[in-house]
Order: C-alpha cells, then structure tokens, then sequence
C-alpha cells in the first residue's frame, strides 16, 4: 500500500512514518526538507520517498493542485491542512482515485466542554479562529464521503505531546521550562481559581497509533472523526501536584484570579492560560477504542516524565 503524508516530518509524523514502514507501507513524504524534524533519520527512515515542496507556496503560486493531482497514493494523510480552502483543494484533486484521505483536526474543533467527557457526535460549538477552520474541514469532508463517497476520516487530536517537544505546562501556558523549574525548585505557581481547569494531553505515538489503525481498518474508520486523547484529561492543580512529585517536592501554588494571573504572568502567556481554561478539554476516547482497537501507551504523566527526563538529559531543565 502507497501512503503519501503531507507534512510527515514533525511532531506526528516522527512516529508514524516508522509504524507505516513496519507495518509494508510504501511511504512518500511531501514536505519542504527532506528529513525529521526531531529525531536523526535511522535505517527506517531511509526507504521513505521524499517529495520536496513548500505547500503554502505552491497553493499561492496555484501549482499544488497541479502537484497533488499528478500524485499517485493508495492512502493520503493530511497534516497541514488549516483551512477549508486548503482542504477543498485536497478533495478535488484525490476525488475518486485513492482509498482513503485521513486529516488531521484538532479538538480545539469542539469549543468550550459542556459535556465532559466529550464525545465525538456532539455539537461542534468551535471559539477559536482555528477551531472554526477545522471544524468546517471536518464537516466538509463528512458530507464529501456522505454524498460523494469521498472516503474521509477526521483524526483531533489533544494537546500533542512526545519526548521531544514540550507538553502545554502544568500551569496551562507555553513557558518554556520556567514552570518546570518553579516545580522542581518548591517556587510558587500561579493558577487560576482553585485550579481545577483540564488540559488533556496525548503522546504523538498515541496520535500515530490511532492514524496507522483508521488506515488498517476503513470500514470501521470511513467517514468517521476520532478523538486522539489520553484516556483521562487531568486539572492544572493534578499537573502540578504530579511534576513536582517527580522532584520529589509538594506543589507550591497560590491561587488567584484570571486578572490577577494576567498581571502576573504578561500578556502572551496568558493569551494561552486563558484559552486553556476557557475550554478546559476532556474528550472521550472510547470511539477510537471500540471502532479501531485503539490501546494508548501514554497517560499524561508519562507524557510529562518522559518530557522532562529528556529536558534533564539534555541539560535544558537545570534545577
């Protein structure tokens, strides 16, 4: 089977390309530098068919489609598209050649959790601009398999995680190491309220697994949307409380409101905490566990000890 991964280099693909390979897949990779972004390239590696194109540029010079339609795949996987735009290209130029088109969501598609856990035939309640767009590609490609038979699986995924790149922090931000730091030193973390807003991670090898198993399995897995999630979201206060076990330390938090954290910790960061506990994410992962099998190796605190035991290893987390 020939597998074309649109964007096959990064956080996802890291892990997915390997499990293709072993599992016979010929694998072709359209991206704009032909090796992984965060692992060195092994012996596996090797055998993938790199196509090198810088989508966004071809999409404004009106060459992709040129591109994909001349393309010839049993399979694509699609982790770049973020607009409906940019998906409908997709659509029409595999329409009624390939076997199956996979894309990649987000649960940030979902909006604001009503219901927790959140299940995948809810309603679509989207607040954020990318949310919006990655609900309209879902819907999108839902009613092309629908009406059209477009054979389209949606995979949103959590707040994408790995040994390699940091999960969003105990403290719901995108603060490099310095809350990390605060944890493993006993310094105070601020959090907002009690504490109590969810994030909920997932290992990008729990990604892969979910994309590699919807492959193995389109008549479960055609026209359908999964959620790609560790099996429990957990709270701000439960993050913290676990980081700093690891350092063999109490969690030192001061609760304060959103205002008060606002001043604390500047704009840009709390742009991100706000978002975080605004939707506080808890989604189900039951459908991709019934439908595909789907076994998640990582609970969020093995996303966050295998995280940090790289940052240690690597000299990028000092305490």
């Amino acid at each position: 089977m020939h597998t074309v991964i649109i964007g096959g280099t990064g956080h996802i693909g890291t892990y997915l390309v390997p499990r293709l390979i072993l599992a016979g897949h010929e694998v072709s990779i359209v991206a704009r530098n032909p090796k992984p972004q965060y692992v060195k390239p092994d012996r596996l590696w090797e055998s993938v068919n790199w196509i090198v194109a810088d989508r966004r540029a071809e999409e404004k010079a009106g060459t992709w489609s040129e591109r994909m339609a001349s393309m010839e795949a049993d399979v694509v996987v699609d982790l770049l598209a973020f607009s409906p735009e940019e998906n409908q290209l997709m659509i029409d130029a595999f329409r009624g050649r390939i076997d199956h088109f996979l894309h990649c969501g987000t649960i940030w598609s979902y909006g604001e959790t009503l219901r927790a856990p959140y299940e995948e035939h809810f309603p679509r309640n989207p607040s954020t601009d990318i949310g919006a767009a990655k609900a309209q590609i879902e819907a999108d490609l839902i009613s092309a398999w629908r009406h059209d038979d477009f054979p389209a699986t949606v995979v949103h995924p959590g707040h994408i995680s790995g040994r390699y790149w940091l999960p969003i922090d105990p403290q719901g931000s995108r603060d490099g190491v310095g809350v990390y730091e605060k944890l493993a030193r006993g310094d105070t973390v601020h959090l907002p309220d009690l504490g109590l807003a969810t994030l909920h991670h997932v290992h990008a090898d729990d990604v892969a697994q979910i994309f590699q198993r919807a492959i193995e399995n389109p008549k479960a897995s055609l026209g359908e949307s999964f959620s790609a999630v560790a099996d429990y979201a957990m709270s701000l206060l439960g993050c913290c409380r676990f980081v700093a076990s690891l350092f063999g330390r109490e969690a030192n938090i001061a609760f304060v409101t959103l205002p008060e954290l606002h001043e604390i910790v500047g704009e840009e960061s709390f742009e991100i905490i706000e978002s975080h506990v605004t939707h506080s994410p808890c989604s189900s992962n039951a459908k991709a566990k019934r439908l595909l099998g789907f076994t998640p190796r990582f609970t969020a605190e093995e996303i966050f000890a295998e995280s940090i035991d790289h940052l240690l290893q690597t000299g990028q987390l000092v305490i």
